[in-house]
C-alpha cells in the first residue's frame, strides 16, 4: 500500500513538474524565493498593526516568530530524522526526466516541504487574525500558500505528498498559534 502511494506520488510529480516551460521558469523561481515575499509580509504586519493595540501587536510578533520557528523545526525533524525521504532530484529513477529549475536541489531529504508548511501556517494564522476586517484576505492567503506549494513541485524539489503534508501541518501550526495568541490576548486584556 505504501509503495503504491509513493509510486503514485512520483508519477504525479513527474506529470506536474513536466507541465513547466522555460517561459514560466523565472516566474516560479521568483515566487518560490522567500526573500521576495518580504514586502508582502510587511503589508500583513501593517494590517495587524492597524487592528491591534501596540502591546498586542508586539505579542503577535512574538507569537508569529514562535510559530515560524516551531513549524520550521518540526519540518526539519521530519526531513532529517523521522522520514528521510529523498527529494525527487536525488531519485535516480526519474532524475533524467524531471525539470530541476533551481541551480541546486537543496538538502538531500524533502519530506515534508518547509515552504509549504511555513506559508500555510502564515496563511491560516493571518486569516484568523484579520478575517473580520478583511473578508477576502483568507482566500487570497490560501491561494498564495497553494501556489507556494505548487512552486516547489514546479522547480523540481518536492513531491506532491511533501507539499500536501507540509500544508496540513502548516494549517495545524497556524491554528495552534492563533489559539495561543487568543489565550495571551485574554490574559493580557484582563490585567
Amino acid at each position: 500500500m505504501l509503495e503504491e502511494l509513493v509510486q503514485l506520488d512520483t508519477e504525479l510529480f513527474v506529470y506536474l513538474n513536466g507541465l513547466g516551460t522555460e517561459s514560466w521558469d523565472a516566474f516560479w523561481m521568483f515566487y518560490t524565493t522567500k526573500f521576495n515575499w518580504i514586502p508582502f509580509y510587511v503589508i500583513l504586519l501593517f494590517l495587524l498593526y492597524k487592528r491591534l493595540t501596540m502591546k498586542m501587536f508586539l505579542i503577535t510578533i512574538l507569537v508569529i516568530a514562535l510559530m515560524i520557528t516551531f513549524t520550521d523545526q518540526i519540518t526539519n525533524l521530519f526531513k532529517k530524522v523521522l522520514v528521510l525521504r529523498m527529494r525527487p532530484c536525488y531519485n535516480h529513477e526519474i532524475d533524467d526526466i524531471i525539470r530541476l529549475v533551481k541551480r541546486s536541489c537543496g538538502g538531500k531529504y524533502g519530506y515534508f516541504s518547509g515552504h509549504a508548511s511555513n506559508s500555510m501556517s502564515v496563511a491560516v494564522f493571518m486569516s484568523l487574525m484579520l478575517r473580520s476586517k478583511y473578508k477576502y484576505l483568507p482566500y487570497i492567503l490560501f491561494v498564495w500558500a497553494l501556489a507556494m506549494g505548487y512552486s516547489r513541485i514546479y522547480v523540481g524539489v518536492h513531491y506532491p505528498l511533501d507539499v500536501l503534508s507540509g500544508m496540513l501541518f502548516g494549517a495545524f501550526s497556524g491554528f495552534l498559534f492563533y489559539r495561543l495568541f487568543k489565550y495571551l490576548q485574554y490574559r493580557f486584556e484582563r490585567n
